[in-house]
């Protein structure tokens, strides 16, 4: 009975993996309809949701700089995990500092997409499983592809088309430079957080998030390493 057990138990793991894996390499070539976020906010809280997914030669480049900058400046230079980030939040945790967060855009890609919000080490974990899927199976241009289209920026809002087209009343490829950066200063809590109507705080944030882009460029931080 007992092998009986083990070997069920076995064949229900290697098939998650095989079912995971498979989900991860369906969504590097289909556009994601949808994310986990978007189903429990519109049946719990009743949020309409506006969603629509854009190819990304289709949103300005200045957006895709802005979240590197604001949220992951190595993002082309990692493989998923920023350790130096993650160590530093974790001394500042240990000095009783606020806890902050060392997420990667990779990272924030998975939880979004294949994940439920929580701080439970069974999606933690299940968060570094799809990371590393996700760096293995796609590309860092797919990466940032879905991320764009699929993280809230918003009451409501996911991905770069709803937040443009709602609170700026422009396609994602026409937006300037200091609006990418506007959007991007939102994000550490977008519900709280207005691009439409932005608080001293977010301004203040999104010069912050200006000069950080310029660094980015003249060191090239938003191409891919060669090594």
């Amino acid at each position: 009975m007992l092998r009986r057990i083990f070997r069920w138990l076995f064949i229900l793991v290697i098939t998650l993996l095989a079912l995971s894996v498979l989900w991860v390499i369906a969504y590097r070539f289909i556009p994601v309809p949808g994310t986990p976020l978007m189903l429990i906010r519109n049946i719990t809280e009743d949020i309409p949701v506006k969603h629509k997914w854009i190819p990304i030669k289709d949103i300005t480049p200045d957006m895709q700089l802005a979240v590197i900058a604001a949220e992951d400046s190595y993002f082309m230079q990692h493989n998923g995990f920023d350790w130096e980030q993650i160590e530093k939040a974790q001394a500042d945790a240990k000095q009783g500092k606020k806890l902050r967060g060392a997420s990667t855009i990779s990272q924030q890609t998975a939880k979004n997409v294949f994940l439920w919000n929580g701080r439970s080490w069974v999606r933690k974990g299940l968060e570094a499983y799809f990371t590393v899927l996700i760096e293995l199976l796609w590309s860092k241009e797919r990466i940032m592809e879905v991320y764009l289209n699929s993280i809230e920026m918003g009451e409501g809002l996911y991905g770069v088309a709803a937040v443009a087209e709602t609170n700026f009343n422009k396609k994602p490829s026409k937006l300037t430079r200091k609006e990418c950066a506007l959007i991007a200063a939102t994000l550490p809590n977008p519900r709280k957080f207005s691009s439409k109507k932005p608080s001293k705080y977010i301004l203040k944030r999104r010069d912050a998030i200006l000069k950080n882009m310029i660094y980015i460029e003249n060191t090239k931080l938003h191409r891919k390493s060669k090594e």
